[in-house]
């Protein structure tokens, strides 16, 4: 497992992750026709930053990822996305930064996120690396998406 670290993203971060979420979320676009994280605008982007809190993840002194995550309700958290480069995938890096929201949303009782119901590497991530439980399944656009759950 690499050694990561966190840095809160600010609005002059803006292009930074749309390169990530671009280098990450490219192949869903091509598979699916769409994906609601590839191909953002410097203005989409920095809104996003402002109501869906993210975190950029540095490895090696370069920023590799992000995980984004708010709060809907006392306690519950929806993690928006998560990603990582290509290259820097099956690293370990995914999972510290499960554990890394887990500690700095110190009060949370669930942690909720969709992923498309097709991508068993996402699945058996979640299941497996983070101890997420599947909810249930629904259409997000054109695909269909399971909604994962962990609880305290």
């Amino acid at each position: 497992m690499k050694t990561t670290a966190f840095r809160k993203a600010e609005t002059a971060d803006a292009e930074l992750l749309i390169r990530i979420y671009n280098s990450s979320f490219y192949s869903d676009f091509i598979k699916y026709g769409e994906c609601p994280a590839y191909g953002k605008t410097t203005e989409e982007m920095k809104h996003s930053i402002a109501v869906y809190p993210k975190f950029l993840i540095v490895c090696q002194e370069k920023a590799v990822g992000s995980i984004s995550c708010k709060q809907v309700q006392k306690g519950v958290y929806e993690i928006g996305c998560l990603c990582v480069i290509p290259e820097f995938q099956g690293q370990g890096i995914g999972t510290s930064a499960i554990e890394f929201v887990k500690s700095y949303y110190s009060d949370w009782s669930r942690f909720t996120l969709i992923t498309p119901a097709d991508k068993s590497e996402n699945i058996r991530f979640y299941k497996e690396k983070c101890g997420f439980r599947i909810q249930d399944t629904e259409m997000d656009g054109n695909v269909k998406v399971v909604r994962f759950v962990l609880e305290r």
